[in-house]
């Protein structure tokens, strides 16, 4: 798929093309362990936290073709892969900063 047709399928509100690319819950968690920095799968399916591997491999991909999240193979025996966030993946930084105080204070309120 070219970039013009993935712009054409996204939501005309910025708001929703946000919660289109990140708008589930594993992905926000996965944001969430990548920005600390590179993982390996077994690292990230022990932070997220339970979640399937079949969920965490297609959450993954989903965040790779949407240019958030790279993944490094490694051509070695047994295989070694790796996962980090882009520089567009981590500009997603100050939002999840953002609901970490909200949810902090939410916590501390109720």
């Amino acid at each position: 798929m070219n970039e013009i047709n993935k712009k054409a399928e996204l939501p005309a509100c910025p708001v929703e093309t946000t919660l289109t690319l990140i708008g589930d819950k594993w992905k926000v968690l996965i944001l969430r362990d990548l920005l600390t920095g590179t993982k390996r799968f077994g690292e990230l399916k022990k932070s997220v936290g339970n979640v399937s591997q079949k969920v965490l491999t297609a959450q993954l991909r989903a965040m790779e073709e949407s240019g958030l999240v790279h993944r490094q193979v490694y051509a070695e025996v047994p295989p070694k892969v790796e996962y980090s966030l882009t520089e567009l993946g981590l500009s997603l930084k100050p939002i999840l900063d953002c609901m970490f105080t909200w949810g902090e204070a939410y916590k501390a309120n109720h």
